[in-house]
């Protein structure tokens, strides 16, 4: 009892460290919101002020490189930046923060919608200047050289308190049900619309108002004139089609694919498809897609056409079979079938024809009659995976949820609304800082938000002062540092935005 143990026998704590600061991989997100001119674009929106206010683009460019790195509300965000004033200066108190988000209204949302835009063209030019240019999609594996992704989709953001425009929600909880896009080739958060908890899935007026946020978002100087718009089942409205249809001009072209509700007309349809159609369902590199067995006892009841071991799936053409007024001639319907999973069978989801048949049906509408110069885009099993591929925007949604979409930290909607904004800057900084800056980095190229905290953004220093110049000294055994100093040399390195 009482004896000192081994590991503390010699270690004295005291309180005389100088220069040390905390989670400094912010001033990295920092210096890429600088490096692409949001941060003085920002500044513009706001205007000067007074002379002893601080810049509210400081203010909010600083906070959303707080929230990238972790802060989750208004007062993290204050701590995580109060050890930053000897790196890139003061960005203000919490409360100075809420004054800023209370200011944002919808004509200054417009205008950092404005600025947003101007530093997503300044960024795209430096991607395409970067070894590797662009970064295009591969889908099934073909390259969608020129194309550019959009990926809609919609999210439940629950609270446990009372905040303006909380309500029910469809899923049986509490909170808001926002809708967003994400470019699925960058990861970048395009637009966030806010929205109560009670707003309908598939409500057309919301995703016409994203699509033209989207729109306004991408930088388009010829280059981009190729647009892919990707919706689930929510999106197959008429109004929605309608105006994704009126978006092509003779300068753009805009495809997309839909999810489709399967109606009686559908399974008609999907009946007098005869067996020899049906063609094998790909996997994302292009190749046949592996076998499914179900580890369940019941899987040689609920797989049909052969049991456990049978193709994982295929595809079939619907287009023609299945007629409904008022939708584009053009349009095309691919119908996918695959095996009854156990969970959908216990759960009570599998209608009257996928019993009778063993199998469970989706189908995919587009638009897409071919993509010019890549060849086999035409085929219904290239489509059918080219839609399975908008799954990754579920990565987008989780990514944006955890870099502070996912907590709304006032009652007013007005703040909230303003928050939501700046958690998708905070989003952009990190993906932005990713492709600058680590786009042949192995890992961190490609890193999720979590991993990027604990890897580079939370990782302390010593700042010193020698030659009239300020160092940030980081651990020399630390793995990353080497590459940690050359992003912060690439992105001093990139030309000053004009």
């Amino acid at each position: 009892m009482g004896e000192t143990t081994a590991w503390d026998a010699r270690l004295e704590l005291t309180a005389d460290g100088k220069g040390l600061v905390a989670n400094v991989g912010v001033v990295l997100l920092r210096k890429t919101a600088d490096a692409v001119g949001l941060t003085a674009r920002i500044s513009e929106v706001f205007g000067p002020g007074r002379v002893e206010r601080i810049c509210r683009g400081a203010v909010l460019v600083g906070a959303a490189s707080a929230i990238a790195a972790g802060a989750r509300n208004l007062s993290q965000v204050e701590r995580m930046l109060a050890g930053h004033a000897g790196t890139f200066g003061s960005c203000g108190s919490d409360s100075t923060l809420w004054r800023t988000l209370d200011s944002i209204d919808e004509r200054v949302l417009r205008r950092l919608s404005r600025a947003r835009a101007r530093s997503r063209r300044t960024l795209w030019r430096m991607l395409a200047a970067r070894p590797g240019g662009f970064p295009w999609l591969r889908v099934g594996g073909k390259r969608l050289e020129g194309w550019v992704v959009v990926d809609l989709d919609a999210t439940i953001v629950g609270c446990h308190s009372r905040k303006q425009n909380a309500t029910g929600t469809y899923k049986g909880g509490f909170g808001h049900h926002h809708l967003g896009g994400w470019i699925a080739n960058t990861g970048e958060s395009l637009s966030t619309l806010p929205r109560p908890g009670n707003a309908g899935s598939n409500t057309a007026t919301d995703h016409v108002t994203v699509l033209d946020e989207v729109l306004a978002q991408i930088p388009d100087e010829g280059r981009h004139s190729k647009l892919l718009v990707r919706i689930d089942g929510a999106g197959a409205s008429h109004d929605t089609v309608s105006h994704l249809e009126r978006l092509g001009t003779t300068r753009r072209r805009v495809a997309w694919t839909i999810g489709w509700t399967i109606t009686s007309v559908e399974e008609a349809a999907i009946k007098a498809l005869p067996e020899r159609v049906w063609v094998p369902y790909l996997d994302q590199d292009g190749t046949i897609a592996p076998p499914v067995d179900y580890d369940d006892a019941t899987s040689d009841e609920t797989h049909g056409c052969g049991g456990p071991g049978s193709e994982y799936g295929h595809v079939a053409e619907l287009t023609g079979l299945a007629k409904r007024p008022g939708w584009p001639t053009s349009m095309r319907l691919i119908v996918r079938r695959v095996p009854i999973a156990p969970r959908d069978q216990a759960a009570g989801k599998v209608t009257a024809l996928e019993k009778a048949t063993g199998w469970k049906y989706a189908i995919t509408a587009t638009n897409i009659g071919r993509m010019r110069g890549i060849p086999g885009t035409n085929q219904p099993q290239w489509l059918d995976v080219l839609h399975r591929h908008h799954a990754v925007v579920e990565d987008h949604v989780r990514a944006a949820k955890t870099t502070g979409l996912g907590l709304l930290p006032s009652a007013s909607w007005r703040i909230n609304t303003a928050w939501v904004l700046l958690t998708g800057i905070a989003r952009d900084l990190d993906v932005w800082t990713r492709l600058l800056a680590f786009h042949d980095h192995e890992l961190l190229a490609k890193a999720e938000p979590a991993t990027m905290r604990e890897l580079v953004y939370w990782l302390p220093a010593r700042l010193a002062h020698h030659a009239r110049k300020r160092w940030l000294r980081f651990d020399r055994d630390h793995p990353h540092t080497d590459a940690i100093t050359t992003a912060w040399h690439r992105l001093a390195a990139l030309p000053a935005v004009t």
